[in-house]
């Protein structure tokens, strides 16, 4: 009876310092003292995997009558280990009278400014952390499809953003195929706190989550933000900002710092609809920290609301608890600066199955869309390249731009990736997609070869602004980039809505128009859609 019910289910693999299952040994213990069992043997006890990392706790789901959004302000918050003697302190400052700050143990202070200092303290016993990563990945997109790889093996991973986007599981676990991954072990005998003392004294640790009020607004990166705000511990040792701020307040924060808030109604409407489908569909994405979504673009850029004015409001409240749907639930409504003229399919940026809303496609009016179909011909990339005027918003300082790079730059470009090939000696693309932005990019050099594939490519070469370019080899260790648009190419640009909305389109056409064959829907028809 005892050997079958501690019997795993799966072999478990042994980690470094194995921590014992309590209710396992509970379970083992209860049974060996059971009257009329019969005595065996002392079984091995079963092991618990390590933890991935620091403990947090989710952010709340979302309510579709009133949502809040977990979004932080300041996601790295503290000093690395051993600089916290010279670390500045953590000053809160009320934009007006007084914030009040409330510790999970009841320890209040309160003030025009809260001054908190960081400690380490030891811990009672080390902290073990062991996992098993995958990445870094150039995008949250990528790293969700090698966790989804991994789901279908039977593992439970976790999308992780430490610098760049990382994917978790416990440690000894085997990759996926095709996907390479590395152990990390890491133990820990002391834990970063917050204090109240002032320099040199010892001062009480508070215990987070702190919760902080401020009726005035919280100054906080040059903006001013209304909260209520929290600082929790993250993932990685450190603490974070995070506001909890109603989603339709959110979007005053977003929507004049993604497209301007002097763009025509139409557009400002439009990316209203779509910052809030953005933020429902995404909201997963910080999970592990404990918040739904970060200020930066990682996410959407969230600044200051105050910078909202009268047209902005009007938009947002016009289109208010809109989202935009497939098959009742919201989309992926990713959007762009500008698209050079070509829509990006979403397989061409991310890894993935096509979605069926976001198609390559030719973004002007008819004659260049039948100069300009898709699947994009190789004779007719450099045409478009050249010209393409007459596309939407063919008006963007980045609708058409070079690059030149050096074998030192390229060289360097890849030394921060992790990718080295000796001297870089020839650069070649190999594949591309409909829209005709490169899919693989291949370098070859005197150590080795490396292969860049879709968003990887931006991401190891940061200072081309698409991969919708022409390539050329200008003499010995110089490779010039003739390119068009500006992002990643799939949806909404923002250039082409700005240039409608100015020619009298209207928001439900420029939906259909980058997003064909969704919907327009209230938020609170979605239901359990959420």
């Amino acid at each position: 009876m005892l050997r079958q019910l501690l019997r795993p289910s799966a072999p478990l693999p042994l980690q470094p310092g194995p921590v014992l299952a309590p209710a396992a040994l509970g379970l083992a213990l209860t049974l060996l003292a059971a009257p009329g069992c019969r005595a065996v043997p002392a079984l091995p006890p079963v092991l618990a995997p390590l933890p991935l990392h620091w403990p947090t706790s989710a952010p709340p789901p979302l309510q579709p009558a009133q949502p809040v959004l977990w979004v932080s302000l300041g996601p790295r918050l503290g000093p690395a280990p051993g600089a916290v003697a010279k670390a500045a302190p953590l000053v809160l400052q009320a934009a007006a009278g007084e914030l009040v700050l409330t510790d999970a143990d009841g320890q209040r202070l309160s003030g025009p400014s809260v001054r908190l200092r960081w400690r380490e303290v030891p811990l009672a016993e080390p902290f073990q952390l062991a996992r098993t990563v995958l990445g870094p990945f150039a995008s949250f997109e990528s790293a969700e499809q090698a966790a989804t790889a991994w789901r279908e093996l039977g593992v439970s991973p976790v999308i992780a953003h430490p610098a760049e986007w990382e994917v978790w599981a416990p440690g000894a676990t085997q990759a996926p195929a095709g996907l390479q991954a590395r152990q990390v072990e890491q133990l820990f005998s002391q834990r970063l706190v917050l204090t109240s003392g002032e320099p040199g004294a010892a001062g009480a640790a508070l215990k987070g989550p702190l919760r902080i009020t401020a009726p005035g607004g919280l100054r906080w990166e040059g903006g001013v933000f209304q909260g209520p705000f929290r600082l929790a511990s993250n993932a990685y040792g450190g603490w974070s900002l995070i506001e909890e701020v109603p989603l339709e307040r959110y979007l005053l924060g977003v929507v004049p710092h993604e497209i301007g808030a002097g763009s025509p109604p139409a557009a400002l409407a439009a990316q209203a609809v779509l910052a809030r489908t953005w933020s429902l569909r995404n909201m997963h994405r910080y999970t592990t920290d404990g918040y739904h979504l970060c200020a930066d673009t990682q996410c959407q850029v969230y600044a200051d609301p105050r910078q909202a004015g009268a047209a902005v409001r009007a938009a947002i409240q016009a289109t208010r608890g809109q989202v935009l749907t497939w098959q009742g639930a919201p989309i992926h409504a990713v959007y762009h600066a500008t698209n050079g003229g070509m829509a990006a399919g979403f397989e061409e940026v991310w890894s993935g199955a096509p979605l069926p809303y976001l198609k390559a496609a030719p973004d002007g009016p008819p004659a260049f869309n039948a100069r300009f179909a898709v699947p994009l011909a190789a004779a007719s990339l450099p045409a478009l390249l050249a010209g393409g005027g007459s596309a939407y918003g063919a008006y963007h300082p980045r609708f058409r731009w070079q690059r030149l790079m050096t074998t030192a730059q390229v060289q360097q470009a890849l030394a921060t990736a992790r990718l080295p090939v000796g001297t870089p000696l020839k650069l070649r693309v190999l594949e591309r997609g409909p829209s005709g932005r490169v899919l693989a990019l291949a370098i070859e050099g005197s150590e080795g070869r490396q292969v860049l594939r879709r968003d990887a490519i931006r991401r190891t070469f940061r200072q081309l602004p698409s991969t919708l370019f022409e390539l050329k080899a200008e003499g010995a260790g110089r490779w010039r980039f003739n390119g068009g648009g500006f992002g990643h190419g799939a949806g909404l640009s923002q250039a082409g809505a700005i240039d409608l909305a100015g020619r009298g389109w209207t928001l439900p056409q420029l939906l259909i128009r980058y997003y064909p064959g969704t919907q327009l829907q209230p938020l609170e028809a979605l239901g359990q859609g959420l």
